[in-house]
């Protein structure tokens, strides 16, 4: 079947008004265009319904009630906008259908795969041999990173996971920071570990790990930091953890969903010191590195205990090839994640790369100066692009009633957040969109809101 010239042309040009709208449309749908959607519960057609058709209702209905995360002036999630060369490399990636989990299914993938691990680990200053896997997000990041910790703890103290099982296996110790992301945690359960199992290390107001409070470590320990605390920002030491690690022969992973990124910055990767001794990292793409859902890289120093975690074998299945995919991940069959990666590298390179995210620190640090102009308490050290506020009379309803003003204007979204036992609000800046202008205009929806709120009469 071959492709219709009329449906492409007709959603090329949904997309363009779409990416045209981005500056001027409402950050968040209304409740009418939500309502909408009750058009899709339809009984399902006993008939062919033409690709057009099926298209136009799906841009139609689907278009007025998309979140524009990727918009500039989103704010509420630490979410990427997605570059326009990795849009396009992603349509293309979907026309050619590749499989990517064996290198005769997707030549391509694994080429580019191995072309963008090369220069993932130069950019993050880490060991040539280090392998990465292109997964789905910061959950199978970790878990897949966390999975081959375990593969090579279990062996250094003698015992074969694959053969044994977790029922007959020795103890191991998860000793993970008090205020890890709870994507963490998630990955653990998993693999079939118990929050009851975790040994928490207690953290400063920044949510950084105390590390005068790390437990006793023997080989026996996988120790979970982070790269970028979800509301603060802040860096855990890597430097001192990883030595003291090191010293008793325990693994270290650091969760850099978002903040791992900083090590490419020319400005704030002394943040990052240290990281690059631990043995893996998880790290988001969706995010600051602005391609498309889905896609992150589980990154392990040890690349044998990817291989052992993961390696699967059939006779079907072939190992042809430098770099077999499948074998650093825990899917066979999947989308062909790589080449976004390797297309929003190319494009923007180490330069470029840098500049995006110091642009976006840059904007946070100039929002809070401005925040706190206007009555805000900045609630975090602004490092990188997290900014954490409250008002300044400390008033959590008040401040819940302005935001709320605010999401309803349309101009732009920030999220509530749980900080230091309070639900205040966060601004996250990652996407490639924002500029001075988006920054201009969130700041006098935020005003505007204040206005009206003050005004009201006291209860």
């Amino acid at each position: 079947m071959s492709f219709d010239d009329e449906l492409f042309n007709y959603v090329l040009g949904a997309a363009k008004k779409f990416e045209d709208n981005l500056g001027e449309g409402p950050i968040v749908p209304s409740e009418q265009n939500v309502s909408n959607l009750e058009a899709f519960n339809e009984p399902m057609p006993s008939t062919q319904t033409s690709a057009l058709e099926v298209v136009k209702q799906l841009n139609e209905l689907g278009t007025p009630v998309t979140t524009l995360s990727r918009s500039g002036r989103f704010f509420g999630f630490v979410v990427g906008g997605a570059l326009p060369v990795s849009v396009a490399s992603s349509w293309l990636t979907s026309t050619w259908d590749q499989n990517s989990s064996l290198t005769m299914l997707g030549y391509l993938n694994a080429k580019l795969e191995q072309v963008a691990q090369k220069w993932i680990v130069d950019l993050l200053d880490l060991p040539i041999g280090t392998a990465v896997g292109y997964v789905t997000g910061a959950t199978m990041a970790g878990f897949t990173a966390l999975s081959s910790a375990r593969t090579r703890t279990f062996k250094n103290l003698g015992y074969d996971l694959k053969k044994g099982g977790l029922r007959n296996a020795p103890k191991i110790r998860f000793i993970i920071s008090e205020d890890i992301h709870a994507t963490n945690i998630r990955a653990l359960n998993y693999m079939g570990h118990g929050t009851d199992e975790f040994e928490y290390i207690p953290v400063d107001d920044e949510g950084r790990v105390k590390v005068d409070e790390l437990p006793v470590l023997d080989e026996s320990c996988i120790i979970v930091v982070q790269a970028g605390n979800i509301n603060s920002g802040a860096f855990d030491d890597f430097r001192t953890i990883c030595a003291r690690a090191k010293d008793a022969g325990a693994w270290v992973h650091v969760d850099g969903a978002f903040g791992g990124w900083i090590k490419v910055s020319k400005t704030r990767n002394h943040l990052t010191d240290g990281m690059e001794l631990a043995d893996s990292w998880s790290i988001d793409c969706h995010k600051w590195l602005n391609v498309p859902y889905d896609s992150a890289i589980a990154i392990c120093r040890d690349r044998e205990a990817m291989l052992e975690t993961f390696t699967i074998s059939a006779g079907y299945l072939t190992t042809d090839g430098e770099r077999i995919p499948n074998n650093f991940t825990p899917e066979l069959s999947r989308r062909a994640r790589g080449i976004d990666v390797w297309a929003a590298l190319k494009h923007l390179g180490r330069d470029g790369f840098s500049q995006l995210i110091d642009r976006c620190c840059d904007h946070a640090k100039w929002f809070s100066v401005e925040l706190e102009k206007i009555g805000f308490t900045i609630m975090n050290d602004v490092v990188i692009n997290q900014v954490v506020f409250c008002l300044s009379d400390n008033d959590d309803e008040r401040l819940k009633k302005i935001m709320n003003k605010v999401a309803a204007s349309g101009k732009t979204w920030f999220g509530p957040t749980h900080w230091h036992g309070r639900t205040v609000y966060r601004m996250s800046v990652s996407s490639h969109e924002t500029n001075q202008s988006d920054l201009d205009v969130a700041l006098r929806a935020i005003k505007d809101a204040m206005d009206y709120v003050y005004s009201l009469p006291s209860e």
